[in-house]
């Protein structure tokens, strides 16, 4: 069973404490990856897997890392961890690698990360920590999926490159929205799910 705090580290980054709806972080490669299903479900994945495993390894080393050089390592970890979810993706989702690009490579950089390192990693038990990374980095993941979902069904008439709308559709007049698959409609996008998700949750217009 898990603790009330648990739980809230867990569940809370879903919805309530999101890091990309309200604390705003991952913003660049939500409106990077989006434009497909499938690279956003890969690179969403693929954060999950280094700030929850980054969160553990930095909760062990807490009480060891001298306060100078913290950010250093901790960089030195994540590093560490999306070279080898590069190799990964490498050796088995190639196309998709070739699809993110350099987009991988630039975790290292993503707020959420560092963020999460800063404030809870290093104060946290390895347990908590963990679940924090999870949480976080599928609250991240949700966001990557609902916007990469409607910019390829609406941009492309896709989803994960199966065609999903009927060619009767297209038959009688029906166009693919051309500008869903441009940065400027994947910003447009989330600033909708962020005006939908503060219009359901009224507390968090105060903050």
């Amino acid at each position: 069973m898990l603790s009330k705090r648990n739980k809230e580290a867990l569940f809370n980054p879903l919805s309530k404490d999101n890091p990309v709806l309200v604390q705003i972080l991952g913003i660049c490669s939500t409106l990077a990856v989006t434009a497909k299903l499938e690279p956003a479900i890969v690179m969403g994945i693929s954060v999950i897997a280094v700030l929850a495993i980054s969160n553990v390894v930095i909760s062990l080393l807490r009480k060891t890392i001298p306060t100078s050089i913290r950010i250093i390592v901790q960089l030195v970890v994540v590093a560490a961890l999306v070279i080898i979810v590069q190799q990964v993706l490498r050796a088995y989702a190639y196309d998709v690698s070739l699809q993110l690009s350099v987009f991988i490579g630039l975790i290292i950089t993503n707020c959420i990360l560092m963020g999460r390192l800063e404030a809870f990693a290093l104060s946290n038990k390895p347990w908590p920590a963990f679940l924090d990374g999870i949480g976080n980095g599928l609250g991240y993941m949700i966001i990557l999926v609902i916007v990469a979902f409607f910019r390829e069904l609406l941009g492309s008439g896709t989803l994960l490159n199966y065609h999903v709308i009927p060619q009767w559709c297209y038959d009688h007049g029906y166009m693919d929205n051309g500008l869903m698959i441009l940065p400027p409609m994947a910003l447009i996008t989330v600033g909708c799910i962020v005006w939908v998700h503060r219009s359901r949750n009224k507390d968090l217009q105060e903050k």
